[in-house]
């Protein structure tokens, strides 16, 4: 028989108003398994279910659920899903501050599902759910910091160049029905590598108490680590970057075969601290403005948004309330 705790911390879960938004086109997400989740949930919490429906849909929805006064936003889908749902109910510095925010879940179904990785919670959906209902009876919340990058939050990471190439080249992938694996990944890298090679470096970095960094080939800018996950194994850019600290800011000046071998092989490292007379990295940086000469891309969270000259990143601690296991 359930002991006096038990018994309050059930009591409490069924009060908790609760949407589930799913991406039914993330790349490991099912049928069954949605149907499952959506059971799970339902059984312990006030549900509604929605799914995502075209670009957008996700920061539509949560916006909805933070009018309505939902307790609780679940997402089932990848990183772009996540991101997508908190820059729809989470205003930004200097917009009026909502009377009510929901806290976020997070239930991975993506192909890397880095954010929900970084903050402890199990890559399998159905664990991921037992344990999302776990954390909600303990109470279990957890107040993290974001990046802003302009106008937008970004989760884990942001970038210029090479990544936000790979992550351009990724999408029109998708696009073509093709699913974003990590072999897909590796391979784009590759390429999209050799095809930067040829270009010269235009990307300077304005960061409060250092000189500016210059000739700068392509450039990380992260909120927590590791970087991303090759399968599973996490690549680590800064190390000592946390949703607790400042940004981290990883860039390169060189887009040298050999040395570019030497800090992918200190980024795969289980110890990594990657260093080299190359590179250029802070762990924990206020804010950071990256400018150049022509336009160049920029992904946030593993999507590309677009091509610009110049990006404001900036740390933003305390900011947001997900479920997920103390740090």
């Amino acid at each position: 028989m359930p002991g006096a705790r038990g018994d309050a911390g059930l009591s409490t879960l069924f009060r908790v108003r609760t949407l589930l938004i799913v991406n039914p086109n993330a790349t490991s997400t099912t049928p069954a398994t949605r149907d499952l989740l959506a059971h799970a949930l339902e059984s312990r919490t006030q549900l509604t279910v929605a799914h995502t429906e075209h670009r957008g849909h996700a920061a539509e929805l949560a916006k909805w659920a933070a009018d309505t006064r939902m307790d609780l936003i679940v997402v089932h889908g990848g990183d772009g899903t996540v991101n997508e749902t908190i820059n729809g109910f989470l205003p930004l510095p200097g917009e009026p501050e909502r009377e009510w925010l929901p806290r976020l879940g997070i239930i991975p179904g993506g192909s890397a599902n880095v954010f929900a990785r970084s903050l402890g919670i199990e890559p399998d959906p159905v664990t991921a759910t037992n344990q999302l209902i776990d954390l909600l009876a303990d109470h279990a919340d957890r107040r993290i910091g974001l990046g802003l990058a302009e106008d937008r939050w970004f989760c884990f990471s942001a970038g210029v160049g090479l990544d936000a190439d790979v992550c351009e080249a990724i999408d029109d992938k998708r696009a073509n029905g093709k699913a974003a694996t990590p072999a897909r990944y590796l391979r784009t890298t590759v390429k999209q590598f050799f095809r930067a090679k040829r270009r010269d470096p235009q990307v300077r970095l304005m960061i409060p108490g250092h000189e500016p960094v210059t000739e700068v080939h392509y450039a990380f800018v992260t909120n927590a680590s590791p970087w991303t996950y090759l399968d599973n194994t996490p690549v680590i850019t800064n190390p000592g970057t946390t949703f607790e600290s400042g940004l981290g800011v990883f860039a390169m000046r060189t887009m040298g075969i050999l040395p570019t071998l030497m800090i992918a092989r200190q980024l795969l490292s289980p110890e990594a601290n990657p260093k080299g007379h190359n590179l250029f990295r802070d762990d924990d940086v206020p804010s950071v403005r990256i400018e150049t000469d022509e336009p160049i891309g920029l992904q946030i969270d593993g999507d590309f948004i677009g091509r610009r000259n110049m990006v404001n990143f900036t740390a933003v601690p305390d900011i947001l309330d997900v479920v997920a296991p103390k740090p």
